[in-house]
């Protein structure tokens, strides 16, 4: 009797190449896709298609009711709080894998299985989530609050492929997914305008001081939900040298700004914790850090503080921002790690 294996379905060609390689292996294989907002309508529809083109089953999620409270509402807390939220990395564990075993279970399928370009490792009862091969395409960031109950029980089939590679097979399989544009950043704002997004569920922010790096007032912001701690760009301001916003205050409604110089930091706090295994985050190996998913690794040391922990760099690290993942590794094992503070 084949093992039964329910992959996670979009539209996109991942999915799709996640769902045929294991088909070809010899699983059973039932797809499910999530329905998370209204804007998730014509990923529905890319999902049937590819579920279609590759002969699985299908099933359908509502998920919106979930979707809203536990990540929705954290996305817009986070930045009217002055923190810049990660969205994936809360989704994961609280809303998309969830429901994956959720409906797993309900299928009696022992496996679970999505297109993230990251790997796993299984010693001594232990499932580690690993880096991918590509390092270009790595996606074991975005994964890193993920636990045993899901690793142990998670297949990643895209961990040794490069996009490239992925992208051929779909298309020699017939699947229409080949030529599909890579997933955008924020999947439930499809223009990716976050500002008028969040504008249009809390109304419009008032407009406040920047502060210069001197303590002087030296422009007005257009309301801090435009702005993230690090940001350079379009800040309206000219100082005649380059400045960051180094810090945003909601109660003063004020946007500090920084030197360049200013946005290294040798060490950051972070709270939040979360471990891949169980005492993971206290392993004495040599351990990297990222601080931001496309970020270099470099060398650090963790001091843990109770719920906290206090990460210092080898090297100092460019603007750092509240609200982020700082993702810990011991050579190409994720950790686990938290939120910047």
């Amino acid at each position: 009797m084949k093992e039964k294996v329910l992959v996670a379905m979009s539209g996109g060609v991942d999915s799709s190449v996640c769902a045929h390689l294991l088909k070809q292996e010899g699983y059973d294989v039932f797809g499910v896709v999530l329905k998370m907002t209204d804007a998730h309508e014509g990923t529905v529809a890319a999902a049937k298609q590819a579920a279609k083109e590759a002969d699985v089953p299908l099933l359908v999620k509502e998920m919106k009711e979930e979707f809203e409270q536990k990540v929705i509402s954290y996305f817009i807390d986070s930045y009217l709080s002055g923190a810049t939220p990660n969205p994936c990395v809360y989704c994961n564990p609280l809303v998309k894998f969830k429901a994956l075993l959720d409906t797993a279970d309900e299928i009696g399928a022992p496996f679970l299985a999505t297109g993230h370009y990251a790997a796993l490792r299984r010693e001594q009862g232990i499932t580690y989530l690993c880096k991918g091969e590509e390092e270009s395409r790595d996606q074991s960031y975005m994964l890193y609050r993920l636990k045993q109950n899901v690793l142990s029980r998670l297949l990643l089939p895209l961990s040794h492929l490069d996009k490239e590679t992925v992208r051929s097979i779909a298309k020699q399989a017939g699947l229409s997914s080949f030529s599909a544009p890579d997933s955008q950043e924020n999947c439930f704002i499809p223009e990716n305008d976050y500002g008028a997004y969040i504008e249009q569920r809390r109304g419009t922010l008032p407009k406040g001081d920047m502060i210069s790096p001197e303590g002087k007032v030296c422009g007005t912001h257009r309301g801090i939900l435009h702005y993230t701690v690090g940001q350079r760009k379009h800040l309206g301001v000219a100082l005649g040298r380059p400045v960051f916003v180094k810090r945003i205050d909601p109660a003063e409604n004020r946007i500090y700004l920084g030197d360049l110089w200013e946005g290294e930091q040798k060490e950051i706090r972070i709270g939040d914790l979360s471990e891949t295994f169980p005492g993971a985050l206290s392993v004495l190996e040599e351990r990297t850090v990222k601080i931001r998913s496309r970020a270099k690794a470099v060398s650090c040391t963790v001091v843990l503080e109770r719920s906290e922990a206090v990460v210092s760099f080898s090297e100092p690290q460019r603007f750092p921002a509240k609200g982020q993942s700082a993702v810990i590794y011991a050579g190409d094992i994720v950790l686990g790690g938290g939120r910047i503070l």
